[in-house]
């Protein structure tokens, strides 16, 4: 018999999970993903000799086809369609709206100290080694 006229169409199929940064690495590069599948299973598929891959949901539906990168290279690819959509993804979660406060630095208390040299296995020292009233003054004058 002679030698077949194509070669054996051998698959290349690796599990991968996708980042925050809606990539998957495969061959140490990075190709993206549709953004909002942050930490989902994915299914790296590269047919040996050919010059695309393509990246699988668990279900089995493509969600990306990407040039295949030289293995090792440290390339990034990134389609324009997944890059505008991943700016959009995150320029809506900007706000207008007035930040948090911050938390008051507030100095412990007598119960909080006693309990503190309790598990450090120490009595409570009768004289004062730091003064907080001072700390404490300031705290109730600003009112928090």
């Amino acid at each position: 018999m002679g030698l077949p006229e194509l070669p054996f169409p051998a698959c290349d199929r690796e599990e991968r999970v996708v980042s925050r940064d809606a990539l998957v690495e495969f061959e140490s590069n990075r190709y993206s993903v549709p953004p909002g599948r942050a930490g989902a299973p994915v299914e790296v598929r590269a047919r040996l000799g050919e010059l695309q891959l393509e990246i699988y949901t668990p279900s089995g539906h493509r969600i990306a086809r990407h040039r295949r990168a030289l293995s090792g290279a440290g390339q990034t690819v990134r389609t324009p369609e997944h890059a505008s959509m991943l700016e959009r993804a995150v320029l809506e979660q900007f706000t207008t709206n007035k930040r948090c406060p911050r938390k008051p630095n507030r100095p412990p208390g007598e119960q909080a100290r006693a309990e503190a040299a309790k598990l450090r296995g120490q009595q409570q020292a009768d004289g004062v080694v730091v003064d907080l009233e001072d700390y404490a003054r300031i705290a109730r004058v600003a009112g928090r």
